[in-house]
């Protein structure tokens, strides 16, 4: 019986989830690779996170976004697994946002993080 958890989450560009995952200081490594789970178990992943104990997290492919995969009762973070994914999610989204409007011809002319915790971005365009 398999002890691995999926999470489903809204990730669905691999380069702003590996951004992401440095900014909240995940040692990652890119896959595809193993993550390794209760008795040798493992689940293939497209970035794995190996922790001490010797148990993985990992964000793998499922056809439509990247679910995080782990053996949750092996947890090893600094955060909760719901912190941590949230604290992801926050800086994927910004990731996200910088780099399409960057597309679209936008930079970042000023960025406050505010008492509640979220991001105020002033997004500029000089046109000719």
């Amino acid at each position: 019986m398999s002890h691995f958890s999926q999470i489903k989450t809204q990730i669905r560009d691999l380069s702003s989830l590996q951004s992401a995952l440095t900014d909240v200081g995940a040692k990652w490594k890119a896959g595809p690779q193993p993550v390794r789970g209760y008795r040798g178990q493992t689940r293939q992943a497209e970035v794995v996170i190996e922790q001490e104990n010797g148990f993985d997290v990992g964000f793998s492919w499922n056809g439509q976004e990247y679910e995080m995969v782990a053996d949750l009762q092996y947890w090893q973070q600094p955060l909760s697994v719901e912190g941590f994914l949230n604290r992801v999610t926050q800086r994927y989204a910004y990731h996200t946002v910088v780099k399409e409007t960057a597309r679209q011809g936008f930079q970042v002319a000023e960025e406050q993080r505010q008492q509640d915790g979220s991001i105020r971005l002033v997004l500029q365009r000089w046109s000719a």
